[in-house]
């Protein structure tokens, strides 16, 4: 039996999402920091675009580090947070958010990293990391 190596998120994945969004930014001529990040959550990509705002490069990188780490998107994890009453710093991590806009990458099952947008509203941060994210499959 010939064993399948497991799927992973490369460095040309990442850039393939960067590029993705980074378009789509220009486009709308918006400004965001946009973060890919591995399945442990380590940044692998990241894309600051003109007219960012400062505390959005780091709140990118966290919503990809969630979202990687526990396989659900950002905005889900903070309204189960508020729902079922318990803190994100329950998880003994401090960059834990759950603000829209951080999204699982997925393959054959197996979450392989995140994509995450953050610096516009929440709406438009999740559907970019959305977008961003069908970019994986092209």
């Amino acid at each position: 039996m010939v064993k399948r190596p497991a799927p992973h998120l490369s460095h040309r994945h990442a850039a393939r999402l960067i590029e993705a969004a980074r378009v789509e930014l220009e486009r709308r001529v918006k400004g965001a920091a946009v973060a890919v990040a591995d399945d442990r959550g380590e940044l692998v990509a990241f894309l600051r675009t003109d007219g960012c705002p400062p505390p959005s490069l780091t709140i990118a990188q966290n919503k990809a580090f969630t979202a990687a780490r526990e396989g659900i998107p950002t905005g889900e994890l903070g309204t189960r947070s508020r729902q079922e009453g318990f803190p994100l710093t329950y998880f003994g991590e401090l960059r834990y958010v759950g603000w829209g806009g951080g999204i699982p990458l997925v393959v054959d099952g197996v979450v392989v990293g995140a994509v995450a947008v953050s610096g516009l509203p929440e709406t438009e941060d999740v559907e970019l990391a959305k977008l961003a994210a069908e970019a994986l499959d092209g």
